[in-house]
């Protein structure tokens, strides 16, 4: 098959952890070719979707991981998949990547569907499910997140389309920065903040729960680091060995159906103690930790749900 990357720049990632390099990976050894493009050299022109980008094949060898090819421009109905795979910010340059990538339903498979992931952010979907997810608002104003924070006493407080920990506060009863905080936030985003009841069970680790189309496959925990609040992996969590708990199971047997049905191949779902706290299908991450600790080639599981569905 044809196989479009549409990725932050493949030249900067980290072999040994970087999901995207591993489904290419695998992806080479199944016999596909590949094609790399970044968001930026997506296309509308004259009701074609095209990219400008570079045929690439890979190798496990840090700093030459990449060869790639010549710029040259392509159609993206000529490819059998498209990956959407670009990290985060939830903004609107990504959300038009998505509005474009959609009008390639009938000619290329896209992981993950658009439609679903545009509609389908981190932070959102899980309010779906709110007997699930620990106690939580979405809101600008001040007075809502003051009335919340005095209820619940103990808070973590972030931007609704953040991603990596980045922007990540807790606030405990006796923290006097929520006001700052969101006069910072409100003074360069339009966008609400979220705030969750504080689990303390993350001391124990936020685990990374991996699903392809929509089943369990495997989990890593991630340990914060010392005097950090944080357990995400940009910001030095450190993975850990663990399986799927009986919680975890019944997570997943609840979300796991709307997630298969909505086109939603390879979801990462962060659990906290009992608790459901995000659904990652924007550009989960996880992959090759899951594998070096589970010793199963969970890349190989995710393409043949690809392939599959291509069949």
């Amino acid at each position: 098959m044809k196989i479009a990357f549409q990725m932050d720049p493949i030249g900067d990632v980290d072999i040994n952890a970087d999901s995207s390099f591993r489904l290419a990976e695998e992806a080479q050894a199944r016999g596909h070719s590949l094609f790399f493009y970044s968001p930026d050299q997506l296309a509308y022109q004259q009701g074609r979707i095209t990219a400008r980008g570079q045929d690439f094949t890979v190798q496990r060898v840090q700093g030459e991981h990449a060869q790639l090819s010549e710029m040259r421009e392509v159609d993206l109905t000529d490819f059998d998949v498209v990956w959407l795979r670009q990290d985060p910010p939830f903004d609107m340059h990504y959300i038009t990547s998505t509005h474009l990538l959609d009008r390639l339903k009938g000619h290329a498979l896209v992981v993950n569907d658009p439609f679903w992931v545009r509609n389908y952010p981190e932070k959102l979907l899980v309010l779906d499910f709110p007997d699930l997810t620990p106690p939580t608002t979405i809101a600008r104003d001040l007075d809502t997140i003051k009335a919340f924070k005095a209820e619940h006493g103990d808070v973590i407080l972030k931007p609704l389309y953040g991603n990596g920990g980045a922007g990540v506060f807790r606030l405990d009863a006796n923290d006097r920065n929520l006001s700052s905080l969101h006069e910072l936030f409100t003074g360069f985003s339009r966008e609400p903040l979220i705030v969750q009841k504080f689990l303390p069970d993350v001391s124990n680790g936020d685990k990374r729960v991996i699903l392809v189309d929509g089943a369990a496959v495997g989990a890593i925990n991630r340990i914060p680091a010392a005097g950090e609040t944080r357990s995400n992996m940009h910001v030095g969590g450190r993975p850990e060995k663990i399986g799927l708990a009986e919680r975890d199971l019944e997570i997943c047997a609840r979300i796991g159906p709307l997630l298969k049905e909505r086109g939603q191949v390879f979801v990462g779902i962060d659990v906290i103690g009992d608790y459901l706290t995000e659904i990652n299908v924007t550009s989960p991450t996880g992959i090759q930790e899951l594998e070096r600790f589970d010793g199963v080639n969970i890349a190989e599981k995710i393409w043949e749900a690809i392939e599959a569905k291509c069949a």
